[in-house]
This record gives structure tokens, sequence and C-alpha cells, in this order.
């Protein structure tokens, strides 16, 4: 299983060259969890503050990651259908975001892409700073959807 999780893991961070640049970084890789981390370095807007294309990737990235890290990804890919994000505050730190799912969605995921060939779910998270506070509130719309169907 480790041996997986390093593979997603090197996935997540350099498959898409924006990403791989922005520097994103995976702290925590399990079925079901993921943690993430967009560093501030590197990733100033003029004004001195994280530029926010790297806070809405940070948004996007974690319902892919959750895929793979939870699905056999010789059978099934994800799909991003609508990111929704709303800034909060200007972010002067590193920023890292924490997404689930509960085994039950994994289970109806699981089935519905089985019988379907694709099954949608929703992620809603907090981008939170260094210091713990809310900068900014996402809100996914992904599919789980299998390979040849």
């Amino acid at each position: 299983m480790q041996n997986r999780m390093d593979m997603v893991q090197k996935q997540v961070e350099t498959a898409i060259p924006f990403v791989a640049r922005a520097g994103l970084k995976v702290l925590e890789l399990q079925p079901g969890y993921v943690k993430l981390l967009m560093p501030f370095k590197g990733n100033e807007n003029h004004v001195g503050t994280m530029y926010a294309g790297a806070i809405f990737t940070l948004a996007e990235i974690p319902g892919g990651a959750l895929v793979y890290t939870t699905f056999d990804p010789q059978r099934y890919y994800p799909v991003a259908k609508e990111i929704t994000i709303r800034y909060r505050r200007p972010v002067k730190t590193d920023a890292t975001i924490e997404v689930r799912l509960s085994p039950e969605e994994i289970k109806r995921l699981q089935g519905e892409a089985d019988r379907e060939g694709k099954a949608e779910f929703v992620i809603e998270a907090d981008i939170l700073d260094t210091t713990g506070e809310v900068v900014a509130m996402s809100r996914g719309i992904y599919q789980v959807r299998a390979v040849g169907m």
C-alpha cells in the first residue's frame, strides 16, 4: 500500500506541470483522506500575498488525489466538473487543505461507477493558513469515471 501511496504522491505533485512549478506538496495520503500544502514562497502576487490561482489550485487538486488514493487507478480516473472558491482573507503563509470521503461514500461511488461508468461526488473544504485561520472556502463537484466506459 505504501508503494501505491508513493506513486500517488508523485502523480499529485508532478503530473501537471503547473502544479509542479507551484510547489504543491502532499502532506498525507490515505484511502479516503488527503492533506495538501501550497507553499507561499514562489506563489506571491503583485501585492505580496499568495496568488489567487495558487489558492485555487490547492482547492482543485484534492478531488483527483482522493480518487487516486481510494480507487484502483487502472480502473478509475477523476474528472473535475465544477469548482467554486470564496476567498476570505489574504494569504501570507503556506496554506493547507484537508478532504475526506466516508467509507459509505466510497462504497456508493464504487458501485455507481461500476454500474453507470461514472459517479459524482462533492467536496467542501476550508483552506487554512499556518495560524489555522480559514483563508478560503471551496466546493468542488467531481466524478469518478470507469476506464473504458
